[in-house]
């Protein structure tokens, strides 16, 4: 494996970083980076050009149009064609330019909006996703119906991996589009470089979330990659729940922060529940979360600490 040729789409991004940097450090020789503005991955014209410049014998999709519940909100159609054509292009030209192994990434987003706890993955087709977030989920879920058709009608090897909401150093602290760990950090540590006394936060902090640590993320796709060829999707996270309100608490004991938490309650809370099962990634390609949670917001808040963005 460490000779294939190895294409990363959104290799520059928060994910893809960490998995080219882990890669190197495993000794992958061949690895490259498919991202904007080199390549449009919206573009078929663009999509067919990749192949032929880096001719990869595996390509690891990661490239995804992602955000929070406001930015779910506010793009739900660019969110579903985006995410929809980027998916179906380049896996349908990784077959016909007769790559050996194309590793898709779904999302957590792709599940029901009322999936029992914890998520099982045969449970992905038992309801429709949480509302703000159905055009994105949907659109990466047609990955997974194009990988089975494709393994079924023409044996082609594409696997498909579903991780819960990733965190770490270098993600997205954009407050238009973060995720909600990212963006409770930002407020907290800009609140106390501004001398603020109150952070306003969305929601009721009923609902809860599984976090997983980004380091972690990059460690299971690597395994899935190198062993794990079936059409079943595969659940890759950390296996725990805490709600919106404990990680208030957290993030702000982590932080320093001594203000206050108003709770704007006319905002959506999102899916009401999520946590993953992971007994298949653990039996199928021996995977499991290592970095504990409390760990993970420790170096994730240096990091934004260090880097102010």
């Amino acid at each position: 494996m460490l000779n294939k040729r190895i294409t990363i789409t959104g290799g520059k991004g928060f994910l893809g970083s960490h998995l080219v940097r882990q890669m190197q450090q495993l000794g992958y020789r061949h690895l490259t980076i498919a991202d904007l503005p080199d390549y449009n991955l919206v573009s078929s014209v663009d999509v067919r050009r990749l192949y032929e410049d880096l001719r990869p014998a595996i390509v690891i999709h990661l490239a995804a149009k992602v955000g929070g519940i406001g930015f779910n909100q506010e793009n739900p159609a660019s969110l579903f064609y985006e995410n929809a054509v980027m998916g179906i292009q380049l896996l349908h030209e990784g077959y016909c330019h007769g790559i050996e192994k194309f590793v898709a990434l779904g999302t957590i987003c792709a599940y029901p909006k009322f999936t029992p706890v914890p998520f099982k993955e045969d449970d992905i087709w038992n309801g429709y996703p949480e509302e703000t977030n159905a055009p994105y989920g949907l659109a990466k879920k047609m990955m997974l119906v194009q990988s089975q058709a494709y393994r079924r009608q023409y044996g082609f090897n594409s696997i498909f991996l579903l991780p819960v909401n990733l965190y770490g150093p270098g993600d997205n602290f954009d407050p238009k589009s973060s995720h909600v760990i990212p963006a409770l950090i930002k407020k907290c540590v800009d609140a106390m470089r501004n001398g603020e006394d109150e952070i306003i936060v969305w929601g009721t902090g009923k609902a809860t979330r599984e976090f997983f640590y980004v380091e972690d993320a990059a460690d299971a796709i690597i395994r899935a990659m190198e062993s794990y060829n079936k059409s079943e999707p595969v659940n890759i996270g950390a296996g725990f729940e805490i709600s919106i309100r404990d990680l208030v608490d957290l993030i702000v004991e982590l932080t320093g922060f001594q203000g206050k938490v108003v709770w704007d309650e006319e905002k959506p809370d999102g899916q009401p529940r999520r946590m993953l099962d992971t007994t298949r990634a653990r039996e199928e390609f021996g995977f499991s979360a290592k970095t504990g949670f409390r760990e993970g917001l420790q170096k994730t808040i240096e990091w934004y600490r260090q880097t102010g963005r």
